[in-house]
């Protein structure tokens, strides 16, 4: 077995240097039909031309006519088409793209979101720092595919999602996958999957039409439900998680951080608000199923769907990789019985970057209930939309005459609001960790455990400890873990590189410690 496994790809496209070490382990994953690694690499069959999710249920391969690939677009590239067996996109995200934390990681979290669809590459390139010609070095030599290949791919998966579980006409799905036209749709699924549009919704199980009615074999990511989307651009989205998948916990915490008027979680365990998008503002209802969340939102545009599904899988923080982080948290002695009691924590995201940064400020010092009130008086009073907090523009314009308490507080959000309006101050998917932490905690006002929550929110990141933490340091102190934070975090990194999801653990733990 060679060192380097790549296939001379078509039209000069790249794959993965896969050592033997990584390619027996990934081939044992394939041999077993393992699901726990879908959506984390694609084994491309050479001997049949297509790729293939690691569970696929066909006959596995020989090794010799295996190549694995990190992305459905660098598969695409390599000339090879999606299985129509195991529709190896209709999967969780790879939970890379938030651990890595790099260029082509951010450059990732960004296509996802619709950025390529809304500015093109020179619009990504520019988000990230880079050139347009050096972004698309780094992305081929990375993932093995450029930006518009990435975009592409990203934009295939979402129509094909549509086309086999929504009855939006072909040219609305065009439309809100993120096609320039019908024609370019039609070339690309061609492409892609061997099939044209019509044929794949041919293929495709009829489902119940009724409004709202519940596929109970649907697992696609972003898959809308049969009649549910209507002229007012109301649309019906399940989103899966990887399991195990502890959605009850995100739910209850932004349940109990829910902004008085602006955020509700009702008796039936239903969450509704209201989020920005690029094209308005959306309602949203979200609920839960033991492996995926429930949307329902009504769309300003339906080219805000792909920002939709972006930011709901990143507040559900859906794309976690669940067995990996409960394999090193359950392993430790202190942490092992609250793992065992909550499998698949997920971290709460975040939908808005500056609404986070904004409500933490404003929860500064006080109780969880008077931020929460605090904060929807702030959507009613500053806003130009009171289902939502203010923009960073409107804060800063109306804000002198509506924050209250503390002067040096008020000041600093004040000057936050400023920094972000004018772009001083980057808040996006786009920043990495570090340099996001490190510009806010330059901002007076701003400490390491604000700029290390915000950080963990807004960007999924997945090693953050907030030591620092009262309500950390007190739990932690129950469980038998020192209270100081020197060392406490000593302790913890010996849960890197999930220490995020170790420090919800702690956090939650007293419903679990007598």
């Amino acid at each position: 077995m060679s060192e380097n496994r790549e296939r001379m790809p078509a039209a000069g496209a790249r794959v993965e240097r896969v050592t033997d070490a990584l390619f027996a382990e990934r081939y044992r994953a394939l041999s077993s039909r393992d699901a726990r690694f879908d959506g984390q690499f694609i084994a491309g069959v050479t001997s049949t031309g297509i790729y293939c999710r690691p569970s696929c249920p066909a006959m596995t391969p020989k090794p010799g006519n295996v190549r694995f690939f990190r992305t459905a677009a660098a598969a695409h590239e390599a000339g090879l088409r999606a299985c129509k067996r195991c529709i190896p996109d209709a999967v969780p995200g790879s939970p890379e793209w938030n651990v890595r934390d790099d260029v082509a990681s951010r450059a990732m979290r960004l296509i996802a979101d619709g950025v390529v669809e809304r500015e093109g590459v020179p619009g990504l390139a520019a988000q990230l720092g880079y050139s347009s010609r050096q972004l698309g070095r780094i992305l081929h030599a990375e993932l093995g595919a450029g930006p518009l290949a990435l975009a592409r791919a990203h934009r295939a998966s979402t129509a094909r999602e549509l086309l086999v579980s929504s009855d939006l006409t072909v040219a609305d799905i065009a439309f809100a996958a993120g096609f320039a036209s019908v024609r370019q749709f039609n070339e690309t699924m061609r492409a892609v999957y061997e099939l044209t549009p019509t044929q794949i919704r041919a293929r495709a199980p009829r489902r119940d039409a009724r409004p709202g009615a519940t596929d109970a074999g649907a697992t696609d990511a972003g898959a809308a439900d049969p009649g549910a989307t209507d002229a007012t651009g109301v649309v019906s989205l399940r989103l899966p998680a990887r399991a195990p998948f502890d959605g009850a916990g995100v739910l209850a915490y932004l349940g109990s951080h829910a902004a008085a008027g602006v955020e509700h979680l009702d008796a039936d365990g239903v969450f509704s608000r209201a989020l920005r998008l690029p094209g308005g503002v959306a309602e949203v209802r979200i609920s839960l199923e033991t492996d995926a969340v429930r949307v329902r939102a009504a769309l300003p545009s339906l080219a805000d769907l792909a920002p939709l599904v972006s930011r709901i899988r990143r507040l559900f923080d859906l794309d976690a990789d669940s067995a990996a982080i409960d394999a090193v948290l359950g392993a430790d002695p202190v942490l092992a019985p609250l793992v065992a009691a909550r499998p698949g924590m997920r971290l709460p995201g975040s939908v808005d970057p500056f609404e986070t940064l904004l409500r933490t400020m404003l929860g500064q010092q006080i109780s969880i209930a008077a931020a929460n009130t605090v904060s929807g008086r702030v959507a009613r009073e500053a806003s130009g939309d009171p289902r939502v907090l203010p923009t960073a523009a409107e804060l800063a314009e109306r804000g002198p005459a509506v924050l209250r308490g503390p002067a040096r507080r008020v000041a600093a959000i004040l000057a936050v609001a400023g920094r972000a309006a004018d772009g001083t101050l980057r808040l996006d998917v786009a920043r990495s960790h570090d340099e996001l932490r490190a510009d806010l905690e330059a901002q007076p006002g701003i400490g390491p455990w604000t700029a290390g929550y915000v950080a963990m929110r807004v960007l999924g990141s997945p090693d953050v400890l907030l030591a620092g933490d009262l309500v950390l340091r007190a739990n932690a102190e129950r469980l038998g873990l020192p209270a100081d934070p020197r060392r406490l975090s000593e302790i913890g990194e010996r849960w890197a590189p999930w220490r995020s999801y170790a420090g919800m653990h702690v956090w939650r733990a007293p419903t679990l410690v007598p």
